[in-house]
C-alpha cells in the first residue's frame, strides 16, 4: 500500500532520513508498519538535530518538498498566496498516487489539503485531527473550516476523522481517538518519595502563552511562601523562556523552579517517575501528550477544564481541573498535598486509567482502521 501523509510539520534530512518532531514521528512509525511505500508531502528545513527530533522507521520514504505557509500578518499573507498554486499541485499529485490518504489536521497546509482530499471520493482516508473537536469552544476561522469539510460528508467521502473525546452530534465519520506514549513492556512499579518532604511538579510543553508554563511557576511559588517545599522543573523551549527566566530571577526562585530545555524521552520519563505532579495550564489542547505520560507515572494531573481533559482527568477524580485563579488553585492544591491518602488514591486512579493507552492498543485501532 502507498501511504500519502500531508503534514505542516517541519522536516530534516540528513543523508537518506528524514527527522522530525519525536512524538508525532514516534506515532507516525506505528501507522507505517502497514504500508509498502511511503510519500511524505512536508515541509523540508535546514536545521541541526535536536534531541526533540527523531527518524521516519521505514525503508521506502519518497519525500515531496512544500514550502510552510503562515498567514499572520499581510505581508506573510500575500507570499503564502502566491505558494498556494505550487503546494496545491504536490498535494494534488501525492494523493493521486497513494493508496491511502492521511492529513494532519489542524495546521494550513492541513487546510489546504482539506480542499484537495475531495478530488478523491474513491480514495481511501484518514484524518487526524489533533486539536481541540469541542464544537463549543472558540477556534480560528481556519480551523473551523478544516472541522467543517472533514465532517461534512457530502463532501468529505471515505474518509475517518480521528478526533480526541467523544462529543455529541458528530456525523458517522469522526471517531473518538487518543495518543499513546509507552507500551505495556515499559511499565514499571515506581515507588515516589513522601510528598510531605519535598512536592515535586513536573511541566513539558512548548514554552509559549498559549501553555501557559508561568501560572505553573506562579502556583510552586506561592506553594513555597505557604511553608510546603516544593520544585517545578520545566522542560521544553519556545519563546516565553527569556520572560520565565526573568521572572524566576527577579522573584528569587531558582532554588526550586529549573528550565532544562529540550530533553530526550528517556529523560522525561525519569522526572516523571519521580514527581508526585504533572502541570499543564494550558488554553487550550486536544489530547495532552504530557498529562497522559504523567498520569502513567502515577503523577497526579493538573489541567485546565478544556476539550477532553475533564474525561481524561474523570472530572476531577483522578485529578485536579485548575480554576486559573492562584488562591483557588492553590487552596486545592495543599488540601491534596496534605492529605496523603486521597493523593495517593488519586495516583492510583491516575496510573491505572492511562495504563490502558498503550502503543500495542493504540496499533491495534491503527491495524483495524486500514483494513
Amino acid at each position: 500500500m502507498k501511504f500519502a501523509i500531508i503534514t505542516h510539520v517541519n522536516h530534516i534530512q540528513v543523508k537518506n532520513q528524514y527527522f522530525g518532531y519525536a512524538p508525532y514521528v514516534h506515532e507516525m512509525n506505528i501507522w507505517l508498519k502497514y504500508s509498502n511505500e511511503i510519500i511524505l508531502v512536508a515541509p523540508n528545513i535546514k536545521a541541526d538535530l535536536s534531541s526533540i527530533d527523531m527518524a521516519y522507521d521505514h525503508s521506502s520514504v519518497k519525500f515531496k518538498t512544500i514550502p510552510s505557509v503562515k498567514f499572520t500578518n499581510l505581508r506573510s499573507c500575500l507570499v503564502s498566496l502566491l505558494k498556494l498554486p505550487l503546494i496545491s499541485w504536490k498535494l494534488f499529485w501525492a494523493m493521486k498516487e497513494a493508496d491511502h490518504i492521511h492529513l494532519r489536521c489542524p495546521g494550513n497546509i492541513g487546510l489546504i489539503a482539506c480542499f484537495i482530499q475531495i478530488l478523491f471520493p474513491a480514495k481511501n482516508k484518514t484524518a487526524k485531527y489533533a486539536g481541540n473537536w469541542d464544537p463549543k469552544s472558540k477556534q480560528p476561522l481556519t480551523y473551523n473550516l478544516q472541522k467543517w469539510i472533514l465532517k461534512n460528508t457530502f463532501l468529505t467521502h471515505n474518509m475517518k476523522v480521528l478526533v480526541y473525546g467523544k462529543w455529541e452530534n458528530q456525523t458517522k465519520n469522526i471517531l473518538p481517538f487518543f495518543t499513546a506514549s509507552y507500551s505495556v513492556a515499559e511499565k514499571e512499579i515506581v515507588e515516589k518519595e513522601d510528598i510531605l518532604t519535598t512536592v515535586k511538579f513536573i511541566f513539558t510543553g512548548t514554552l509559549v502563552e498559549g501553555k501557559n508554563p508561568l501560572y505553573a511557576i506562579k502556583l510552586v511559588e506561592e506553594l513555597n511562601k505557604r511553608g510546603i517545599d516544593s520544585t517545578l522543573d520545566l522542560y521544553g523551549e519556545g519563546v516565553e523562556r527569556k520572560g520565565l527566566e526573568e521572572y524566576i530571577l527577579q522573584n528569587t526562585l531558582d532554588k526550586f523552579v529549573f528550565l532544562h530545555g529540550n530533553q530526550t524521552k528517556e529523560v522525561l520519563k525519569k522526572d516523571y517517575q519521580k514527581s508526585h505532579f504533572v502541570i499543564l495550564p494550558s488554553k487550550s489542547e486536544g489530547w495532552p501528550k504530557t498529562i497522559a505520560e504523567g498520569m502513567f507515572w502515577g503523577c497526579v494531573p493538573l489541567a485546565t477544564n478544556v476539550s477532553c481533559v475533564p474525561y481524561m482527568l474523570d472530572y476531577g477524580k483522578r485529578g485536579v481541573l485548575l480554576k486559573m485563579n492562584i488562591k483557588e488553585d492553590v487552596d486545592q492544591l495543599q488540601m491534596l498535598i496534605l492529605d496523603r491518602t486521597v493523593f495517593l488514591e488519586k495516583s492510583k486512579l491516575a496510573s491505572d486509567w492511562s495504563e490502558h493507552y498503550t502503543t500495542e492498543f493504540f496499533e491495534s485501532q491503527i491495524k483495524e482502521l486500514l483494513k
